[in-house]
């Protein structure tokens, strides 16, 4: 299907080579943490949407008072910002959900869209579950779709060796980016394995401070510090709770070894 079918266009603004940012669910709501405060702290105005019907298919719907409700789908729509301290303009691309299927036709249409605003650069974001411990300040790793791009990963202190595999829309994006010739980022915080399906705002402020500089915004991120210091009392008490699972599972208290149990009714005189 043609992408012109599968994106609704609100607004036609003339941008400057904008960066589009692109998010959805994932481990840790780290990439939607990052998209949401972007939009909630920067001047956003819609630009487009993508139409669900091709993407995503309804499993039910919900009955109110008796009466059967249309079905729904989830949201996915474009935002622009017109960047004033930059060169650069923003797209940000926030969908409520991944589809299950023709993801890849997905990411197609998210990039013509790019492309018809002339795209600089394609940004996605991600978290990575390692072995950090929740009081660790998370650090955060790049992957880049052009070799010529890596020295910037180098100059921000994002680069890592080895191999890794990114799952999801946050890596076929890329995937289809390098494809296309084009230019792409995903930026991923470190987030505990242990708290993998808690929210991680330290991770997204992680990303953040390093997004900030690549996009030349000013962004005041206080309230997500603040957000993310509260957010460990959380963790802490998911890392004790596991510990506990861990230590009933693998140990037995010392009175309970070798010991058989027997009624008393059963004991012979």
């Amino acid at each position: 299907m043609d992408s012109r079918e599968l994106v609704k266009i609100f607004a036609r603004p003339k941008l400057k080579n904008p960066n589009l940012i692109a998010a959805w669910p994932g481990i840790s709501s780290v990439a939607l943490i990052v998209a949401t405060y972007l939009l909630d702290k920067l001047n956003f105005k819609d630009l487009a949407e993508i139409r669900p019907k091709y993407f995503f298919e309804p499993v039910g719907v919900l009955a109110a008072n008796n009466i059967v409700e249309a079905p729904s789908f989830p949201q996915s729509r474009f935002y622009y910002y017109k960047n004033p301290t930059g060169e650069k303009d923003i797209i940000l691309f926030v969908s409520d959900a991944q589809p299950s299927s023709k993801s890849y036709d997905m990411a197609n249409a998210i990039l013509d869209l790019g492309t018809r605003f002339h795209m600089n650069r394609v940004y996605t974001c991600a978290a990575a579950m390692t072995r950090i411990h929740h009081t660790e300040q998370p650090p955060v790793r790049g992957v880049v779709t052009k070799t010529s791009m890596v020295e910037e990963l180098n100059m921000l202190g994002l680069a890592r060796t080895g191999n890794l595999q990114i799952s999801g829309l946050n890596g076929l994006l890329l995937g289809v980016a390098k494809e296309r010739g084009v230019e792409g980022i995903c930026l991923m915080g470190d987030v505990p394995s242990y708290s993998h399906r808690i929210q991680n705002p330290m991770a997204a402020l992680a990303i953040l401070d390093k997004l900030k500089p690549m996009l030349s915004i000013e962004l005041d991120t206080g309230d997500l510090a603040t957000v993310a210091q509260e957010s460990q009392q959380r963790m802490k008490q998911v890392a004790a709770e596991a510990m506990e699972d861990y230590i009933d599972y693998f140990t037995e208290p010392i009175w309970e070894q070798g010991e058989e149990y027997y009624d008393e009714e059963d004991e012979e005189d």
